[in-house]
């Protein structure tokens, strides 16, 4: 990102990342536009849990990345555009695929095309592991093929090329991140982190979910947010994608365990078939290489290995622990 002051916008603002990384952003002095999805109860998303001296600094607007007229307005007087705002649920996906191209495939043009006519510095656009599919070697180097195992990953899949291709055609200084699994606070119970807490939390003793032999490579927030803004302050990221991971593997199953011990307690799994992906759906194996984002950036994981991912639990189960963030929480719903 160039030197302070720059005005950066964060789309996406009001979600699980978005949040962190603006509360972050702030708190670094950049002047930051957050972009939350304009809804007719004027609700913020997780912004409006945030301090209110840190929103005092922040200038909220709300639109719709589906809508270029209204992004380039929002865009304009911007320098620097993290782009986050995406539908993300897999199963979900599986629902409603034209949602997800409208809104990660259309969403991401309108984004780009903007930039473009606007001048912007620099877009990142935010990629997911996921357009890796089931790994075909470990660690996963950004070489690795892509593979859209859900309609998610092949709308990000796409994304991620759109922006590729406006950096070769049009000189658009973009840049990719991909973040490996990311949990923490703020994030919703479609993932399995805050499911597993919040049934615990509520009392249960037997955890519903879907496949545990899969591995997945866990990101905490705080380290996925320093690497959003490794990437938009490095010169040299413009043209390249960047895996921000932890490289560190584990199974869905001992994570469960791990929660499990922190808090004090022990768990059975019962696997419940609305929540299994469709077979050739499900990926089974990630773990990051995140090597590049070391030698570009300068980016490497305070959360990292088997000590890195209980730090990480146990800061996440202590904000799902406290009444004001659980109260609304229905532990014992699937959530799509």
């Amino acid at each position: 990102m160039p030197s302070k002051p720059k005005k950066v916008l964060v789309t996406g603002a009001d979600g699980f990342i978005g949040s962190h990384l603006v509360e972050r952003l702030v708190a670094l002095g950049y002047p930051t536009r957050a972009l939350v999805q304009y809804n007719s109860f004027n609700s913020w998303g997780w912004l409006d849990q945030l301090p209110p001296a840190t929103k005092k600094q922040i200038e909220v607007v709300a639109g719709d990345i589906r809508d270029p007229h209204g992004m380039k307005k929002i865009m304009t007087g911007c320098d620097v555009v993290l782009h986050l705002a995406a539908l993300i649920a897999i199963p979900y996906s599986y629902h409603s695929p034209d949602a997800y191209v409208d809104t990660n495939v259309k969403g991401t043009l309108n984004i780009l095309q903007a930039a473009r006519e606007l001048g912007v510095e620099k877009v990142v656009h935010t990629s997911t592991s996921e357009v890796y599919g089931t790994a075909r070697f470990v660690p996963i180097t950004e070489e690795h093929p892509l593979q859209g195992q859900s309609p998610y990953s092949a709308t990000k899949i796409a994304a991620d090329q759109l922006a590729f291709s406006f950096y070769n055609s049009f000189d658009l200084p973009v840049a990719i991140i991909r973040p490996f699994n990311t949990y923490g606070p703020r994030q919703s119970l479609r993932a399995v982190i805050p499911t597993v807490i919040t049934q615990i939390a509520k009392g249960h003793r037997q955890i519903k979910l879907g496949a545990i032999h899969p591995t997945r490579d866990f990101n905490y927030v705080k380290d996925t947010v320093e690497g959003f803004i490794a990437v938009a302050e490095s010169d040299k990221s413009v043209g390249e994608v960047i895996n921000v991971g932890s490289n560190f593997e584990i199974s869905i199953g001992d994570t469960v365990n791990a929660i499990a011990a922190l808090m004090g307690t022990e768990v059975e799994i019962i696997t419940e078939l609305q929540r299994l992906r469709p077979e050739k759906s499900e990926v089974e194996r990630l773990w990051a290489d995140n090597s590049k984002a070391k030698a570009l950036t300068g980016w490497q994981p305070r959360y990292g290995g088997i000590d890195g991912l209980q730090r990480g639990l146990a800061e996440t189960i202590e904000w799902f622990r406290d009444p004001r963030n659980n109260a609304d929480v229905k532990a014992d719903q699937y959530t799509i």
